[in-house]
């Protein structure tokens, strides 16, 4: 395996009950059907350009109240090009905050440090945190003691994950116990290094797809 940037110590992840949401929900829409103009179907295009042509035609050659028939199809025509694409995006809005947008974010989150070496991810927690080790997402992990209390995920871990433009989503399962992991990609700024935390996924797991039902917040 090539060489990539690792991290000498852990990047505060800061992640916020906003950014969290956030997180979520650009991953719900990403594996929701496409709700933008490139959405539309060949046969769609055609039908509408048909329709439009024949209403242009009817206004230059028709007059009088005839003309209402016409006026009628090309609004028909921007209703459903609303429909299908505002429309749909507001569903797609209204469906996440039914499912998944009541979900809190875990309070280890607040204060967890990520870092990346060639092994794992490394999550590292302040030692005062005994609630830590209850967490379904921690139990399993080899703890090392010091200031702060670190586990690894491995890369072999992974079973699957996902990214959109801000984020990188990753389950993984360590001894019988399942997790999930968010990771902001503006910690990048930080030179956390982003690149390397794909090219491991795709070496453990070459297809990305995260299913959004199966993304659960730590218990």
């Amino acid at each position: 395996m090539a060489l990539y940037p690792y991290t000498l110590q852990p990047v505060a992840l800061n992640l916020t009950e906003a950014e969290f949401h956030q997180a979520q929900y650009e991953l719900f829409a990403s594996a929701s059907p496409s709700f933008g103009l490139s959405s539309f179907k060949t046969k769609e295009w055609i039908i509408m350009a048909v329709v439009v042509v024949l209403a242009i035609a009817g206004l230059i050659f028709v007059t009088g109240y005839s003309t209402i028939i016409f006026w009628l199809m090309l609004v028909g025509v921007v209703i459903y090009l609303l429909a299908r694409t505002l429309g749909f995006k507001w569903y797609v809005k209204r469906e996440f905050d039914k499912q998944v947008a009541d979900q809190e974010m875990p309070d280890e989150m607040r204060q967890m440090k990520l870092g990346v070496q060639k092994h794992g991810l490394v999550m590292a927690m302040p030692s005062n945190q005994p609630d830590m080790m209850k967490n379904s997402q921690m139990r399993g992990m080899q703890m090392r003691a010091g200031a702060t209390q670190q586990a690894v995920i491995p890369w072999t871990s992974i079973k699957s994950w996902d990214e959109t433009d801000d984020y990188i989503f990753m389950m993984f399962e360590l001894k019988g116990q399942q997790g999930s992991q968010i990771v902001p990609k503006r910690l990048q700024a930080q030179k956390f290094p982003i690149d390397t935390i794909r090219q491991h996924l795709q070496e453990v797991v070459p297809v990305k797809g995260l299913n959004p039902e199966n993304l659960q917040p730590p218990a």
